[in-house]
């Protein structure tokens, strides 16, 4: 099965959720949040996590996961500034179609703490 690399930045309180989950998937999007979106380049997500992640909670953490590349294949790449910031989005109630479509473990690979 062919797999695409995706990368998300979160803050403190969501991973304590991907934490609890066993590092197998991302919580339930709230109310005020329609979309889900992981991004496509770890340099974009670095800037997303030690940007903006450490305003809110102190720190700010880059996740790496694998997703069935068939599955994924299904939202457009939107581009949202720079061409270099690439994420989909997916809409919050196909999140847990996407959770089951991850192979392998969710994995912190950049950690960011707040000056």
């Amino acid at each position: 099965m062919e797999t695409s690399e995706l990368f998300r930045p979160v803050g403190e309180a969501e991973l304590s959720l991907i934490r609890d989950s066993g590092w197998r998937s991302f919580p339930p999007r709230l109310p005020e949040q329609p979309i889900f979106y992981p991004v496509l380049e770890e340099q974009y997500a670095i800037e997303i996590a030690r940007d903006w992640n450490t305003r809110e909670g102190g720190k700010g953490f880059v996740l790496k996961f694998q997703v069935e590349s068939a599955y994924v294949s299904r939202y457009e790449v939107q581009t949202v500034g720079a061409r270099s910031h690439r994420e989909l989005w997916v809409p919050a109630e196909d999140l847990a179609e996407f959770n089951r479509r991850i192979v392998g473990p969710i994995e912190i690979i950049h950690t960011f703490v707040a000056e």
